[in-house]
């Protein structure tokens, strides 16, 4: 299920140093869940599928899938049926193109164009593809877990999953240095991602001598971006989840129209951002509960402030008046 659910804000702690990750813009379709991979650059017409991470950091039934995809031009439709495959990653091997079709809310023809556009005879030559390179079972073990087992069981995947995205550190380096010299940086999250943006934020000044959280929509979120602009700023980091606020996508274009350098830490390569930001860096939410569980989300945003110290030759010393001031005030108990 997609859920417009907050999550609960930082523990507090301090560090510094390291990072990883990448994606560039790819055309989306609306979806809301667990994929990942770098996307291909965005051209006119429709868009390439996201391209997977390196062979040997391809693991897992969504990042077959991804895989698969990958160098295939699709159109939006078929990109939803893509989006809702990598989700259901497990399950595709034993659907039928009704269900399928039912899932990704699309027709049955659409699924089996779909297929064809795979370069498939139809979708059953599909399926027997899936079939092959899945395990021969329809997994069963989860029946030995009740829901919430399943749910964490499940952000274990999306966190292996991640992992094997960052097997490439070069996009999430790439994100750090455009941190560190972004003066100021604003970030933006709003509704179900407002969490994600105020934890990053919450740290990031701790060692970023100018960090602007931009947490709420309406006619003021473009006057607030157009003070980052001329304050000098020259990235805005968003943290996109679902269910996907349109404001966010509007301020997304109205950032890049500005001129700033947009990066996005978003749910899937699919999702409706992708096609207004510079460096996507996807990282799969969770969906088996009423409420989508963010755990990949908020750890890649670490890795970014890892990776933004990287970039900041004062983070050490900020990090270290900041402890020093903290024991003085006696701030923390422990």
């Amino acid at each position: 299920m997609s859920g417009d659910g907050d999550n609960g804000g930082p523990a507090d702690g301090t560090r510094a140093h390291t990072g990883r990750a990448d994606g560039t813009p790819a055309d989306a379709a609306e979806g809301s869940a667990a994929e990942s991979g770098v996307t291909a650059p965005d051209t006119a017409g429709d868009t390439p599928a996201p391209v997977a991470p390196a062979e040997d950091a391809v693991t897992g039934p969504a990042a077959r899938l991804q895989k698969l995809f990958e160098g295939h031009r699709l159109t939006p439709t078929q990109r939803r049926i893509a989006h809702c495959m990598v989700r259901r990653a497990a399950d595709a091997p034993f659907l039928s193109s009704v269900e399928l079709a039912d899932l990704a809310g699309v027709s049955q023809p659409s699924v089996t164009r779909f297929a064809v556009a795979l370069g498939f005879d139809g979708y059953p030559a599909l399926r027997r593809h899936l079939r092959e390179v899945a395990p021969a079972e329809k997994p069963g073990g989860t029946g030995a877990y009740n829901e919430y087992q399943q749910a964490v069981q499940a952000e274990i995947e999306n966190l292996r999953h991640l992992s094997a995205v960052l097997a490439d550190p070069s996009p999430v380096l790439r994100a750090g240095r455009l941190f560190a010299a972004s003066r100021p940086l604003p970030v933006l999250g709003l509704r179900a991602a407002s969490a994600q943006a105020g934890g990053f934020v919450y740290f990031a000044r701790k060692v970023h001598p100018d960090v602007r959280l931009l947490d709420e929509g309406g006619t003021m979120l473009t006057d607030r971006i157009d003070d980052a602009v001329r304050a000098g700023a020259s990235v805005l980091l968003c943290f996109a989840l679902p269910r996907h606020p349109r404001e966010v996508v509007d301020a997304l274009e109205y950032a890049r129209a500005a001129g700033l350098t947009v990066v996005t830490v978003a749910d899937s390569a699919f999702a409706p951002v992708a096609h207004h930001t510079d460096l996507l860096l996807p990282a799969p939410v969770g969906t088996g509960l009423a409420f989508d569980t963010a755990c990949a989300p908020m750890l890649l945003g670490r890795v970014l402030l890892e990776a933004m110290c990287d970039g900041l030759p004062d983070a050490q010393a900020r990090l270290e008046e900041f402890d020093a001031k903290a024991a003085e005030r006696g701030l923390f108990v422990e």
